[in-house]
């Protein structure tokens, strides 16, 4: 689909269309080399950036939404994805939103509990998906971003409006935050590479429930996004729920793309969830991933 001659990308929440920013090649420019992996502390919330709430309801769901300016955060006007600098995660893209309804489907059917879980959100942004889990009784809900500002300025503030609004019990779940690249992030993440360690005394640990929405639109990135969640998701009844869409136009990402990467390396099986027309030839969907 195109918008005054250039390609479109993703669908925002908004409903507005995002347009490129110059990366949108047959090729993929080269990236600068990703910033440190940290752990941002819940307590390192931004003060200099104003954040306001906005709800969003989701079939019967409502959640809280912070809205703050990528230009004040990043310094970046204008700007939906810088590859290597900025990956989107200020914004709310439709994909997070069929995954919390998703999720929600899978639970009223008896697919899914997260009460008790360990659950990781990759590419987290607003975080909705891992919000969502910690309303469900989640016992620990990881939170990973690249931009380690998206986190203090959006994703933490994000959860403690919506936690507090649903008065949480001191029982609630852990939370915790985490800014890097997917192919250093695992260095740092507590539950990652423990079902390796652990697997000689039969004590496989690991994330239960990896989420991610609209992480898969970079080829070059999609090695690196299957290889932690391997690293991550226990075995051998974890599940990956993944929304996106089937196809990003210019950049060659995609459901359908990462799926065949799954299915030629043959250790995960794939189940369609939903399909989401957005309006145009382009379908958003939401897989379930688990072991064979």
């Amino acid at each position: 689909m195109t918008t005054n001659g250039k390609l479109q990308l993703f669908s925002s929440a908004d409903g507005k269309p995002s347009l490129g920013l110059g990366f949108l090649e047959s090729s993929e420019p080269p990236l600068q080399p990703p910033p440190p992996s940290i752990e941002v502390l819940s307590s390192e919330i931004s003060s200099s950036v104003k954040y306001t709430v906005e709800p969003v309801n989701l079939g019967g769901l409502t959640l809280l939404k912070g809205r703050v300016s990528t230009n004040v955060v990043l310094g970046l006007p204008n700007s939906d994805l810088v590859p290597g600098i900025y990956e989107g995660g200020l914004k709310l893209w439709e994909g997070s939103l069929d995954l919390v309804k998703a999720l929600q489907s899978e639970i009223q059917n008896d697919h899914l509990s997260l009460e008790g879980k360990r659950v990781l959100e990759l590419g987290c942004g607003h975080g909705l998906p891992g919000i969502f889990s910690c309303l469900k009784g989640a016992a620990e809900v990881h939170f990973q971003d690249f931009n380690a500002e998206v986190l203090r300025c959006l994703t933490i503030p994000n959860v403690n409006a919506n936690l507090l609004e649903k008065s949480q019990p001191a029982t609630a779940s852990k939370t915790r935050f985490f800014a890097g690249d997917w192919g250093e992030i695992h260095q740092l993440l507590p539950h990652a590479n423990e079902s390796e360690i652990n697997s000689e005394h039969g004590q496989a640990t690991g994330y239960d429930v990896i989420l991610m929405a609209e992480t898969i639109y970079s080829i070059s990135a999609q090695r690196n996004l299957y290889e932690l969640i391997k690293k991550c998701m226990i075995h051998p009844h974890g599940v990956v729920y993944m929304a996106g869409k089937k196809h990003y136009f210019g950049v060659g990402g995609g459901t359908r793309q990462f799926l065949s990467m799954l299915e030629k390396e043959g250790v995960m099986a794939a189940t369609l969830v939903t399909e989401v027309a957005d309006g145009s030839s382009n379908l958003r969907e939401v897989w379930k991933l688990s072991y064979k």
